[in-house]
């Protein structure tokens, strides 16, 4: 169990590396371009790594010997670990459907005010170089995990498919902008990037809607057997 719980943690550690990493290119090439979906990308980016962070910290937690535990100086029990795994999955998934939210309202702002103004050339670079990176890092997490891999290392691969998703809907967006500019209909190019954010954001919305409702279901059923392990020690 100690093995599999530290590379679950090298698995979080280098989720979270790619994290910073995509936080920080989005919001400052976001901010240089004057592009508010980049900026809006890098800010997902950097939810992303608040979350990875905690899931990181919940892991060490759970995988603490009794030794270094100061708290108790005893190991955390399996259902203790259980727990704290639902608790995270449960926060990732209500994090993540915030995401979406926020980002379905936003888009469809700019649809009804607008659209959004792209630099197609610009944009279009960022997006492929976005998409391929979340896509590979998703990829590698998937690959290195094993078949009993945690909730926790489940609700992050998941978490990182969304995002390729969410970049590579923004990044057909771009392309359509792109197209329209070419094709001698480029005043219809500033709402290509806001309709694919509202169609990525809800068919993605299912994704958090069951990490919601798998962790729920898990901490009620936890609490159960708690119970009947209390009702039977007082019987006893």
């Amino acid at each position: 169990m100690s093995n599999e719980y530290a590379k679950e943690r090298n698995l979080l550690k280098f989720s979270t590396f790619a994290c910073f990493c995509f936080a920080a290119l989005g919001i400052g090439l976001g901010i240089w371009a004057g592009s508010m979906v980049i900026v809006f990308d890098g800010a997902y980016s950097l939810v992303s790594l608040l979350l990875s962070l905690m899931a990181l910290v919940a892991t060490i937690y759970i995988s603490k010997p009794a030794s270094k535990n100061k708290t108790s100086g005893k190991a955390v029990s399996a259902q203790k670990a259980a727990v704290i795994e639902s608790l995270v999955v449960l926060i990732k998934g209500l994090a993540v459907a915030i995401v979406c939210v926020v980002s379905f309202a936003s888009a469809l702002d700019a649809l009804f005010t607008g659209g959004r103004d792209v630099n197609a050339g610009f944009a279009l670079v960022f997006g492929v170089v976005n998409v391929a990176g979340c896509l590979a890092t998703y990829l590698a997490i998937k690959k290195h995990s094993s078949e009993g891999a945690s909730t926790i290392l489940k609700a992050e691969s998941s978490q990182w498919l969304m995002d390729t998703v969410i970049s590579a809907a923004v990044l057909v967006g771009f392309l359509v902008a792109w197209g329209l500019m070419m094709t001698g209909y480029g005043e219809y190019a500033v709402y290509a990037d806001p309709m694919m954010v509202i169609l990525a954001s809800a068919y993605f919305a299912t994704v958090p809607v069951k990490m919601i409702k798998d962790s729920v279901k898990r901490l009620m059923a936890l609490a159960e057997q708690r119970e009947d392990a209390q009702h039977h020690g007082v019987l006893a």
